[in-house]
Order: C-alpha cells, then sequence, then structure tokens
C-alpha cells in the first residue's frame, strides 16, 4: 500500500472513530417525559423532606434552648405546629372564635357595636400611635389628606422627646390641648390612652394600630440601632456616650442569647432595665403603674 492510500484510509478511519465518538442517540419522546416526571418527583420529594426536617429542628432548639423563647412568648406549640388540631386553646383564632361562641359574646359582635367613631363625644381624632406598628405611614397619609379635605393635623408630639408614661397634670394638659383643636382636628404623638372623662372633658375619637408583638420588638431592636436615627440623637447630644461598635452589630439573636437587659421580656415586670416603646399594650391601657 502507498503512502498516501495508508494516510487516506487512516483519515478515514479516524473520521468514523469521531462520528461514532460524538454521535447523537436519539431517545424516545416518552423516555424524556418519563425523566423529566422522575427530575419533578424527586425535587418535590427532597422538598417535602426538607421542611419536616427544618421543623424538627426548630423544635429540638426550643427544647434545647427554653429560656431564650420563653421570653418571646414561644413554645415549641407555636414552632413545630404539632399542637395545630388542639383548637380549644384560646391563643388560636379558632380557639378564641370557640370561645367567644361558647360565651354569647359572637352574636354582640356586630358592626354597630364595635364603632367606637359613634362614642366619641367630641369631634377630635386622637392618635396615640403604637411604636413600631407602621403607624408613621398612616400619619403621612393623614397629612396628605388635610389640604384635600380641609382639616389640620397636629403632629407636635413628633418633633420633641417623649415619655412613656405621663403624670396626671400632663395627661390633663394634653386631653385639654386636643379639646381645644378646632372640630374634626387630628392630634398625634407616641403616647398612651388617656381618659378624657376623668378630667371632664368628653372623649375623642381613638384610633391605634397593632402588630405581631415578637415581629414588633424585633423590629424595635434594629430601629433604636439605625445609624440614620443615631446620627440625629449624637447631633443633638453631642456630649452623649456613643455606643460601643459591637452594640450596634449584635443581632437580635444574640443579643437574647447574651442574657443582655435590653432584651429580657419577663412577664408581670413593672420596671424594665432598659425603659422604652416595646410594650405594646400600654398604648391600650394608660399611664397607671398596672398598665406596665
Amino acid at each position: 500500500m502507498s503512502l498516501g492510500a495508508d494516510r487516506s484510509y487512516k483519515m478515514k478511519l479516524r473520521d468514523v472513530e469521531n462520528a461514532f465518538k460524538y454521535r447523537r442517540i436519539p431517545y424516545p419522546k416518552r423516555s424524556v417525559e418519563l425523566i423529566a416526571l422522575l427530575a419533578i418527583s424527586c425535587t418535590f420529594f427532597l422538598f417535602m423532606h426538607t421542611n419536616k426536617l427544618n421543623s424538627r429542628l426548630k423544635e429540638m432548639e426550643v427544647k434545647l434552648q427554653p429560656s431564650e423563647f420563653s421570653a418571646l412568648g414561644l413554645t415549641s406549640n407555636h414552632v413545630s405546629g404539632h399542637d395545630a388540631g388542639k383548637h380549644d386553646d384560646i391563643n388560636t383564632l379558632h380557639g378564641t372564635y370557640q370561645y367567644l361562641k361558647s360565651t354569647g359574646q359572637l352574636d354582640g359582635l356586630t358592626p354597630r357595636r364595635l364603632n367606637n367613631t359613634a362614642k366619641a363625644e367630641m369631634d377630635r381624632l386622637f392618635f396615640p400611635r403604637c411604636a413600631k406598628v407602621g403607624s408613621e405611614a398612616l400619619m403621612e397619609f393623614m397629612q396628605h389628606l388635610q389640604d384635600i379635605n380641609h382639616f389640620r393635623v397636629d403632629v407636635n408630639g413628633v418633633d420633641r422627646r417623649t415619655s412613656r408614661t405621663l403624670n396626671a397634670l400632663r395627661q390633663e394638659e394634653m386631653a385639654a390641648y386636643i379639646y381645644n383643636m378646632d372640630e374634626g382636628s387630628v392630634y398625634i404623638e407616641h403616647t398612651n390612652w388617656i381618659d378624657f372623662n376623668a378630667y371632664n372633658l368628653p372623649k375623642p375619637i381613638f384610633i391605634n394600630m397593632v402588630r405581631d408583638p415578637v415581629e414588633r420588638m424585633i423590629s424595635w431592636y434594629y430601629y433604636i440601632r439605625n445609624s440614620y436615627r443615631n446620627a440625629i440623637f449624637y447631633r443633638k447630644n453631642p456630649l452623649a456616650p456613643i455606643k460601643p461598635t459591637a452594640w450596634f452589630k449584635k443581632s437580635f439573636n444574640d443579643c437574647v442569647r447574651s442574657g443582655d437587659q435590653e432584651c429580657q421580656y419577663i412577664p408581670l415586670t413593672v420596671k424594665d432595665a432598659v425603659p422604652n416603646f416595646k410594650r405594646q399594650s400600654i398604648f391600650f391601657c394608660g399611664h397607671e403603674p398596672d398598665c406596665l
């Protein structure tokens, strides 16, 4: 065999080898659908298994660290959801419904009875806004509407330092201030409910907002660490001691686990180590010591 013929033979042999090496093997259409179905099934069962494993891990975490979650009002039942079928618990929506129904209170919950506006004795709106519930958005909405609907929104309390509770004299002064406002006016401030009748004044229209208590505490924790808020504070108080960097970077979970006084939520305590607005019920209770 000549040299040229041998080279031509080797080239043909290489072409045949490459053809087999890179050939495409056609699969039947049903086989492709079967493979896709198997892939989807595996993904679904993997998701179910992961979800179950995550629930069990949370349950174990509660058992290993009960003090952290009990301080937040959480138990293993809240986290794992194993007791979701026990509808007689009044802390659940279904349990509350059954309780109101069994005591006959459900029949009396009519729109007319629940409308507190009709019970107001003067045409002033008092918004003692609860902290970290989205009340600022509602306040801005009211400010936008005041020019359209021709009423006054007084946010005097927003621009001054507020106290968690007021004595009787300051409560009376605030109640009188609201009473002397024009009809249809709105007064907004971070303060608690005030009994206007105790000062011989007609009660206004009360409105407020609520939020999940745990989510609200977490929101408050990071809010007071906000750089913008602290920049304003230290600009107004240049001599105030600056918090360490670790305080700003500490997460809420670490704060609870380390037992910081700031993150202790002990039931039935009247005095907090770090006074603030983390108690939501105080906005609806008033300024008495029992409200703390």
